[in-house]
């Protein structure tokens, strides 16, 4: 899942500095996984179950095919990270839900995940509200 490094087409100082910055951030996202036998989807999944999902739910926030979801969610449940529970209002569905170690592996992976931390370290205070502020304001909606 790896997503490819800065394209030739980037023509801007700040296209290019987004690309590098989203490279390296998946790259670190991707090694975190690795270092506790996740793939990246896994990690992704095992961490939008903090709350019980459908998976629909879950394929429509990843934007990903609802077979993806039931593979990568056969995979976390034949670990006894997560498991499925049928919908208490619509028993024809199923929610996923973190177990308890899927909950102390998710734990453990965010600390392992140390890109976001190590990033904000190099910035000022000041900097860091800037960014944030600049970061939300380039987001649409």
């Amino acid at each position: 899942m790896a997503v490819p490094s800065v394209p030739a087409t980037a023509g801007t100082d700040v296209e290019q500095a987004m690309f590098a910055f989203v490279d390296a951030y998946n790259q670190a996202w991707e090694a975190a996984a690795g270092e506790h036998d996740l793939s990246t989807a896994q990690a992704c999944v095992l961490g939008r179950v903090e709350t019980r999902r459908s998976m629909g739910e879950l394929a429509e926030e990843l934007r990903c095919d609802a077979s993806n979801i039931t593979q990568i969610v056969s995979r976390l449940e034949a670990r006894e990270l997560v498991h499925r529970e049928p919908h208490p209002q619509d028993r024809r569905s199923r929610q996923i839900v973190r177990t308890p170690s899927g909950d102390d592996l998710y734990g453990v992976f965010e600390e392992s995940f140390e890109f976001p931390r190590a990033a904000a370290a190099n910035l000022t205070d000041a900097e860091r509200r800037q960014l944030t502020a600049l970061l939300r304001k380039a987001l649409p909606g």
